[in-house]
């Protein structure tokens, strides 16, 4: 028998408490659990490389930070951990909270696929409209497999695909003045 909406169960921030510390990534999105497995190692690199390059910019700039696996509290019921964000100096100042959380949307939200029908759905669909609802400007979703970036900007309220980039062209964003990456660099 399936569950309908109203007996499905909602989880909240302090669901997660009572969850085991087990090396699994836990996050709520509008109050439904999404419980992942430690990542590839493809993945790792990624995440790893995208990282790197976005906080040597921030270093020589002095305009933001990037932080790999940042806890995201939107919500009670919407809490996520992306793979990577960048964020502003003035918006992380207003956002981060007393536990080292944000409690808003970063500029740049990027998450590595992981593997997976679930997986794949998480990333492309619930986290692509819950960080547009959230008012993130760019999301990038990067494709280890694939060795692919899809960029996505803020268009009035929705996140636009505007770019799908190949390990051939360069990486770049309005949200960071003069940052170029060449993609192949993202997957080494």
């Amino acid at each position: 028998m399936s569950q309908t909406i109203d007996e499905r169960v909602h989880w909240t921030s302090a669901d997660l408490e009572l969850l085991p510390d087990n090396g699994n990534r836990y996050e709520i999105i509008d109050g439904e659990l999404f419980v992942t497995r430690a990542p590839h190692w493809g993945h790792q690199k990624a995440t790893a490389n995208i990282c790197a390059e976005l906080r040597t910019w921030s270093i020589s700039t002095g305009l933001g930070e990037a932080v790999p696996t940042p806890g995201i509290i939107f919500t009670d019921a919407d809490n996520v951990i992306p793979d990577v964000v960048w964020i502003s100096k003035e918006r992380l100042a207003i956002l981060l909270d007393s536990q080292g959380h944000l409690t808003g949307a970063p500029e740049l939200v990027v998450e590595v696929l992981s593997s997976g029908t679930e997986n794949e759905r998480r990333d492309r669909e619930v986290k692509l409209k819950l960080y547009a609802s959230r008012g993130v400007q760019e999301y990038w979703i990067l494709n280890w497999q694939l060795q692919q970036v899809e960029v996505y900007r803020r268009e009035k309220a929705v996140l636009k695909l505007v770019a799908t980039l190949l390990t051939t062209d360069e990486l770049s964003s309005p949200l960071l003045p003069n940052f170029v990456c060449p993609v192949a660099r993202l997957f080494v």
